[in-house]
């Protein structure tokens, strides 16, 4: 019988904003199915207000600080702002804890989608034509203006730092402009106008191996509904269709794999990341997004890309914590591998 100890894991869960259900739901699938003959998991949960939870009892900040401190490796299941933009990445390297997914940098690059659209440009990505908007921009916005920086209409617009599609909307008319403005700023201080991109949303996962290899799962494809657009309610009422593997040109393929290894190279990103892209009709691959701390739950888009491959979910799982746990990765600096 072995009598080597249980790694200590800190899974955390919630977080202050719109994806705090998620992060509930991926960090409890998450300390369910992590192996408990080799890992022992504490939890720690960020309240919508803010606030903490250590397992089911409230907890000051201190007390759920030194629960990480004490951890062997920290496994921050938040999406969103305050978690997936490198936020517990810092908090961890700052306890000098090693820390599941990507260090703080990359997080916070890639939770930023006007910082990852000029880093796919700078990488040779294509991406939508789109502007950048603040408070003190938005009032009053003349649609004729944003038409001459963004093109016509329709457009996405949606806040720079967010997930799950909280506060996106699509603009079909001039009238629609101010409500969907207002939706976006609701969520964010900073708004993102694009030209919608016709075409078909494929979306890959990148997952990090102990050895540094980067594996790029199978293309899956997103049937969105007949407007084109795949919202909130879409993504967790269950009405969500899914193509796995797309049935794609090898071409293509070979384009979305090449974008998906250079985001996550270019970015900083480690351990795991899902990258989200449109196919036009003539076949460029045009980035949407990078999520460096996707849904993690047994059903949710990435764990289903890697089942496809024979990689199941506990798998998957203490693979991330085995790679986090890699002397390389204690550095917040470190730059996943590219091919």
């Amino acid at each position: 019988m072995s009598t080597t100890a249980p790694v200590r894991v800190v899974v955390i869960g919630g977080g202050a904003n719109s994806e705090h259900e998620v992060g509930l739901a991926s960090a409890a699938s998450v300390a369910a199915a992590l192996d408990p003959t080799r890992y022992e998991v504490a939890r720690l949960t960020i309240e919508r207000d803010g606030g903490w939870r250590s397992a089911d009892l409230p907890c000051s900040f201190p007390e759920a600080a030194a629960v990480l401190a004490a951890a062997d490796v920290v496994f921050p299941a938040v999406h969103g702002p305050g978690g997936e933009d490198g936020s517990l990445a810092a908090l961890a390297a700052l306890a000098g804890v090693p820390v599941v997914g990507s260090p703080v940098g990359a997080g916070a690059l890639a939770m930023d989608k006007w910082a990852t659209k000029l880093v796919a440009q700078a990488s040779g990505v294509a991406v939508a034509p789109g502007t950048l908007l603040t408070r003190a921009d938005a009032a009053p916005v003349d649609a004729e203006v944003l038409r001459s920086a963004v093109g016509p209409m329709p457009w996405i617009v949606k806040p720079v730092a967010g997930g799950s599609s909280y506060g996106v909307s699509r603009v079909d008319a001039p009238g629609q402009l101010d409500a969907a403005l207002a939706e976006a700023f609701a969520h964010d201080d900073r708004v993102l106008v694009e030209r919608l991109v016709t075409g078909r949303e494929v979306d890959v996962a990148v997952l990090e191996r102990v050895t540094g290899e980067l594996v790029v799962g199978p293309p899956l494809e997103v049937l969105n509904d007949a407007a084109g657009f795949f919202d909130a309610d879409t993504k967790y009422d269950g009405s969500a269709r899914f193509v796995l593997p797309a049935p794609l040109e090898p071409a293509v393929a070979e384009r979305i794999d090449t974008v998906a290894r250079t985001l996550f190279a270019r970015l900083g990103c480690a351990g795991l990341a899902r990258v989200d892209c449109f196919v036009t009709p003539e076949g460029e691959v045009v980035l949407n997004e990078v999520n460096t701390m996707p849904g993690l739950t047994a059903r949710s888009q990435l764990p289903k890309m890697f089942a496809a491959v024979g990689i199941d979910y506990p798998e998957l799982l203490s693979g991330l914590v085995e790679t986090a746990r890699r002397p390389s990765t204690r550095s917040g600096t470190r730059v996943g591998a590219a091919r």
